[in-house]
């Protein structure tokens, strides 16, 4: 009897003790090859943002980060990654973030590929709707995030001021963690303590079991872009000329803005708000970007970058100035988010931003409400492109200088005439 049971669950137990044994093990047993890191690249595939493995390996090459939100999945002919394929760009875009995506979700992003992150470019695209009086969604970040994440973040944290209010953040934000004993190690350093050396035992075990979960399984069900960026690419001339593109971008969007007076693509228009748009007139008056908790979260991921001495370039889009004026989203108070945002880059050493504010009335330069379009992305690359030329280029002294005043309550909060104080 206890031979035929042994011939029926001893294979069995086998595998389940060979599995853990990888599991825990340091050591990598897959290698991910060029092709699944090209579809990765353009896939914005939640499980490749919430990974480490592809990202390691795409940033060992020539792939950038491109971090966002959902104005990345508009990939029309002049999206960065159809101008990189088409004109063979010693660069290829890496696309971090959807829908849903903010600053916080960036900074949990970067743990565990920081390392690979060290002295190299990184292209940031601020969307002024991540700041609202509530924050990020609680529903959203979760969506991004992962506990490889904060155990590799976890096994290096210290008590600076970055680790406490990153700690602080998550456990107000993730209440219900499915792993009590990280909770704990997450406490200690929201707390200012150290981590006790059976937590560090710990989570030396969960990173390795947890880094190998993400090697096998992070590539699987990707969403697969290539084909759509050939496609696109496709429509653009043979040769990069800035004349002909100008006038590409004002032909495909004319093309495709013609059943709206918004400049809003058909295809939105007609998905979005054909039937419910005369109900949204003067719906967005009480809009507020200028005080919310995203000024804290946008912090932390100043603080990374600084850390890992990035070059950044930091795009800040418009609003569709047609439908913002249809909607009563007001002027003033997009003026005022941006001379907020722009104040805390600059005061801390940020200075290479691309502020297109100002150009949500050109024609074409809009897709929609509130994403970049042919003329949009078009003036994005004339930016980028320099900005990578050489992208191994880095300054090793951007000489930042990160000031903790900005995880503040009273700066988050900041609008009107308080605001203009601080400025000045």
């Amino acid at each position: 009897m206890k031979k035929k049971l042994f011939l029926i669950f001893g294979p069995l137990v086998l595998a389940a003790v060979l599995l853990a044994v990888v599991l825990v093990t340091p050591f990598n047993f897959t290698k991910t090859d060029s092709e699944e890191i090209h579809e990765a690249s353009l896939s914005q595939s939640n499980n490749i943002f919430k990974g480490t493995a592809v990202k390691k390996a795409a940033f060992e090459q020539n792939y950038v980060p491109f971090m966002g939100s959902s104005e990345l999945s508009r990939m029309d002919a002049f999206h960065p990654a159809s101008m990189a394929l088409r004109y063979h760009r010693d660069y290829q875009p890496f696309l971090l973030g959807a829908a849903g995506s903010q600053s916080l979700t960036q900074f949990w992003g970067m743990q565990g590929v920081n390392n690979e992150l060290k002295n190299k470019k990184v292209v940031f695209i601020i969307s002024p709707q991540w700041f609202v009086k509530q924050g990020i969604n609680p529903a959203a970040f979760s969506m991004y995030y992962s506990n490889l994440e904060a155990v590799t973040w976890l096994r290096q944290a210290n008590n600076s001021k970055m680790d406490r209010y990153a700690a602080q953040r998550l456990l107000k934000i993730q209440k219900n963690h499915s792993d009590s004993f990280l909770k704990d190690c997450i406490e200690q350093i929201a707390n200012g303590k150290k981590l006790s050396a059976t937590q560090k035992t710990y989570l030396d075990l969960k990173y390795n079991q947890l880094t190998h979960e993400d090697q096998f399984f992070s590539t699987l069900s990707l969403k697969n872009r290539v084909k759509k960026i050939k496609k696109a690419s496709k429509k653009l001339p043979a040769k990069e000329d800035n004349a002909e593109l100008e006038s590409l971008a004002t032909k495909l969007g004319e093309k495709a803005t013609t059943n709206n007076e918004f400049g809003i693509s058909n295809k939105f228009w007609n998905r979005e708000l054909k039937d419910k748009y005369k109900r949204l007139k003067g719906e967005q008056s009480n809009f507020d970007y200028v005080s919310s908790p995203e000024f804290g979260d946008f912090q932390l991921v100043l603080n990374q970058f600084a850390e890992n001495n990035n070059d950044v370039l930091f795009i800040i889009p418009p609003v569709n100035e047609k439908w913002s004026n249809y909607t009563g989203l007001s002027k003033s108070m997009l003026r005022q988010f941006d001379k907020k945002v722009t104040y805390q880059l600059r005061e801390q050493g940020f200075n290479n931003i691309l502020d297109l504010s100002n150009d949500g009335g050109k024609p074409y330069f809009m897709q929609d409400t509130i994403h970049l379009g042919w003329h949009g992305w078009l003036t994005v690359d004339k930016s980028v492109k320099p900005f990578l030329d050489g992208k191994d280029k880095v300054n090793k002294n951007n000489n930042y200088k990160i000031n903790n005043y900005f995880y503040s309550d009273q700066w988050q909060k900041a609008e009107g005439q308080e605001l203009n104080n601080i400025i000045k």
